[in-house]
């Protein structure tokens, strides 16, 4: 697994991608770090670690300004921060990156499908995220399943808010997730 970290304003956000020899390499985590923690801090590394039977010394954190074009794990994160940069700048609405989404449930995995179906600027409840995974009670365990997103901003859970209008949760903190929905041009309610 290659990592590296990179800043978007006053936040930071850590990027792991697969090295695979044998197939082309997909984007494993994209999620925001904490202030003060390093990468190893991640959440997903003890699951990475366990769903793919690594190591500590199976990840090689590589600073943003030393990634390669030439090696296609670097080359994609490289791409991944110059869709984010472009996103941050409001030139990118949607993303276009190879996910590797096996880490989660299969119902993770619907949940994670069916935010990427929230357009931009647009946001939709938890109530109405578990009607679109044909589970209509489940709102509860769709939350969850968004607390789980390895892929934030990316795979958009920030467009997910309550059923009154309010913000709900967000794994990054709500300062992101508001700093998001007013990039996006949505009002929140407080």
């Amino acid at each position: 697994m290659i990592v590296t970290t990179a800043a978007f304003g006053a936040h930071q956000l850590t990027l792991i991608a697969s090295v695979n020899e044998h197939s082309r390499p997909k984007l494993v985590e994209v999620n925001w770090l904490i202030a003060g923690d390093s990468w190893h801090s991640s959440k997903s590394i003890p699951k990475l670690k366990k769903h793919y039977g690594l190591v500590d010394q199976s990840f090689t954190f590589i600073n943003e300004d030393s990634l390669s074009e030439n090696e296609p794990a670097q080359a994609l994160l490289i791409e991944t921060i110059a869709q984010l940069k472009s996103y941050f700048k409001g030139d990118r609405q949607a993303f276009d990156l190879p996910l590797d989404i096996s880490l989660g449930t299969k119902f993770q995995q619907r949940v994670w499908q069916a935010l990427q179906d929230i357009g931009y600027g647009e946001t939709i409840s938890y109530a109405t995220l578990a009607q679109n995974v044909a589970s209509p009670k489940g709102f509860r365990a769709v939350a969850n399943a968004n607390s789980k997103n390895p892929f934030s901003i990316i795979v958009p859970c920030h467009r997910v808010i309550a059923s009154d209008g309010k913000l709900g949760g967000y794994t990054g903190g709500l300062d992101k997730k508001t700093y998001l929905l007013a990039l996006e041009g949505v009002e929140v309610k407080r």
